[in-house]
Order: C-alpha cells, then sequence, then structure tokens
C-alpha cells in the first residue's frame, strides 16, 4: 500500500518535471535557434546583429535607470520656498527699503506661477519625462507598460504632477492673469497652457498622423520658459495678478473638481478590480493620485501666499494650516508595491482605497475653504 502511494507521489513528481522542462524548453528555444542561425552566418552579418544587441542593453538599462530613479523627489520641497516670509500678495508693488534711492519699481512675483514651472522642470529637465520615451512607447513585449506591474509608477507620477499643473496654467490664463475677464489674455500664459495640454505621449515620430513629431518634453519647457517670462514681467509690474476673493473660489472649485475625479478613478479601480498585489493596473492609479497630491501640495500652498491678503481678511488661516496637514498625511503613505485588496480584508490592504480617503479629506477641507470665502 505505502508503495502505491510513493509510486503515485513520484509519478507526480516527474510529471511537473517534465512540464517545468517543457515550458522552460518553449521559452528558449527561439533564442537556441536564434543562435544556432548566427553560428551560421558570416561577420558581416554577426556585427550589425552585435551593435544592435549592443543598442538595446544600453537603451534598456538607460530606461530602467531613468524609471527606478527619482531625482529631487522630496514631498516636503515646499519648505525650501519659505512662503511664510512673503509679506506682500502676488503682483502687488514691493516696498522700497527706508531711505533707498529712487529706484525702478518692482511687484510681487507669483508664486503660483513659480512651482507650475518648477513642477514641470521636475518632470522633463530633473528627471527624464517616462511616457514618450521610445522603449515605454513599445511596452513589455507589445504590452502596455501600463498593465504590467514593472517600471510604470514613475510616468503614473509624473502624469499627475502634469495634470495640476495644466489645470493650474488654464486657471492662470482665464482668470488670474488679467483683469476680471475683461482684459486682455497674457500671450505668455496662453502658450504655457497650450503648450502644457500637449499629448503626453508623443516621441520624435508617430503613426497617428504617420510622420516626424515634436517631442512631448519639448513642448514642456517652452511652457516653462513662458511661465518664467510672465513672472518677470509681473515682478517688472508689467504684466497682471488678480488676486481678488472671487479668483481664489473659482481657483479653489477647480482644484476641488479635478480632485473629486480621481477620488472617483480609485473608487472604481477599488471597487470593481479587488485582486490584491494582482491588480496590475493599481500602481497607476494610486502614483497618478499621489502626483497629483504632490503637485497640488505645492500649488496651495503658493497660493495661499499669493492671496495672502484675503487669507487673512476671510480668516483662512487655520482651515488653510488643516488643508496643509492633510496633504502632508497623505504624501506620507510610500508603499513600495501597491495592493488593491478589498476594503474589510484582512490579508492584502487596500492602498487605493487609503488613498482615496485622503483625497476626499483633502477636498472637504477646499469645500468648506470655498464656503467660508463666498459668505
Amino acid at each position: 500500500m505505502l508503495d502505491r502511494i510513493a509510486g503515485f507521489f513520484r509519478l507526480i513528481g516527474r510529471t511537473i518535471a517534465r512540464g517545468f522542462s517543457l515550458a522552460v524548453a518553449w521559452a528558449f528555444w527561439p533564442f537556441l535557434a536564434a543562435h544556432g542561425w548566427y553560428r551560421r552566418r558570416t561577420w558581416m552579418i554577426r556585427i550589425p546583429i552585435i551593435a544592435l544587441a549592443a543598442l538595446l542593453v544600453v537603451l534598456y538599462a538607460y530606461f530602467f535607470w531613468q524609471t527606478q530613479v527619482w531625482s529631487n523627489f522630496n514631498p516636503s520641497f515646499v519648505d525650501e520656498y519659505r512662503f511664510s516670509q512673503r509679506k506682500v500678495p502676488a503682483g502687488q508693488e514691493l516696498p522700497v527699503a527706508g531711505g533707498a534711492a529712487a529706484a525702478a519699481k518692482t511687484c510681487q512675483r507669483s508664486a503660483i506661477v513659480d512651482v507650475a514651472a518648477d513642477l514641470t522642470d521636475f518632470n522633463v529637465n530633473q528627471n527624464a519625462w517616462i511616457s514618450s520615451m521610445l522603449l515605454y512607447r513599445l511596452g513589455f513585449f507589445g504590452i502596455d507598460w501600463d498593465h504590467t506591474p514593472f517600471l510604470d509608477n514613475k510616468a503614473s507620477f509624473q502624469r499627475g504632477v502634469n495634470q495640476a499643473a495644466r489645470r493650474t496654467s488654464a486657471e492662470l490664463v482665464d482668470t488670474l492673469g488679467r483683469v476680471r475677464g475683461t482684459s486682455g489674455i497674457n500671450n505668455d500664459l496662453q502658450n504655457a497652457r497650450g503648450n502644457l495640454q500637449f499629448d503626453e505621449y508623443s516621441w520624435y515620430f508617430g503613426l497617428n498622423p504617420f510622420g516626424p513629431k515634436t517631442p512631448t518634453p519639448s513642448y514642456y519647457r517652452s511652457a516653462i520658459g513662458s511661465l518664467r517670462k510672465f513672472n518677470t514681467d509681473l515682478a517688472s509690474c508689467n504684466a497682471v495678478f488678480d488676486g481678488r476673493a472671487d479668483n481664489l473660489i473659482q481657483f479653489i472649485d477647480r482644484i476641488a473638481n479635478d480632485l473629486g475625479g480621481t477620488s472617483d478613478m480609485l473608487a472604481e479601480r477599488s471597487e470593481n478590480h479587488n485582486r490584491g498585489w494582482f491588480d496590475m493596473r493599481a500602481d497607476d492609479r494610486f502614483w497618478f493620485a499621489y502626483g497629483q497630491l504632490y503637485a497640488y501640495y505645492a500649488i496651495l500652498s503658493a497660493a495661499q501666499s499669493d492671496f495672502s491678503q484675503v487669507v487673512a481678511e476671510r480668516n483662512l488661516g487655520a482651515i488653510w494650516g488643516g488643508t496643509t496637514r492633510q496633504f502632508q498625511a497623505a504624501l506620507r503613505i510610500q508603499p513600495a508595491i501597491i495592493s488593491n485588496g478589498r476594503e474589510d480584508g484582512w490579508i492584502m490592504p487596500s492602498h487605493l482605497a487609503t488613498m482615496g480617503f485622503y483625497i476626499l479629506r483633502v477636498r472637504s477641507n477646499l469645500v468648506e475653504m470655498r464656503s467660508v470665502l463666498d459668505r
């Protein structure tokens, strides 16, 4: 009896080993066949193949490095601006030091514009823009990198940051960078908005439409130049920043709506695809939301400085401080592996639900802030 049981388990072991051997042979057969074909070729054919293989190795090494190294990533980078030391709202004339000789009039730069430019610079100059890189476009053996658990977190984070910069640029053009909507649109802000709205996935060549293209980072770099030029003109009092309360209300409304859309995206993924660590799109959603919060934390901190007079008049300091703390708490969540488990699960955590909770906390504070401004 025992011999039969032992024989049964040996049969299972041999079957598993045979299946594993067949799987390995199937996986390596193309490489063995290519090696056999390669050995029969002359050096006139071998050399270009070696050069192509070496080029692919270099490209993939560079791609891996760029996706894994996040240069100058710092959730506390807002502290470096020292916004609390700015005493004059954006666009208003700076006081001249006592006893100083008459000098050219200067005005306060916009902290919002500085932050939007710096966030875009962080995306395309301090780091490579991942979404338009050739190997990212080609995917993992034809599979979109966003549908794999590998090498796509930084791309999603960058797109989240860019989403916030896009929204901010639109508000700068439509309300903040002009007087009441009846004055002319600032050309620099208009150019920045147009460039930041450009497709996030463009490489030097495309199929739709077919032909050469200007890559995405070039457009975003042009937007940086336009934003900085606007702030230079503003500092020379040759541009306008309209820091009225109703403009701040609209700006907060737009940000709250943007975060509301992200919260819905997280909720949909969390409810309908809760496969724990095996949900291959959960990391994309998480890091997109994280990138948005990363950017809006800086942009709203800058807005508190640019609208400091309105904030003081409406006694918004406490609410704004609470919103800032919610941002900081959300940005402390940096799991190594994103899990999209059930909300009532006990093994696999639900990181999407956690991130959605913090986004809704931030959004509720923004709604409260708006209601105080609207009284």
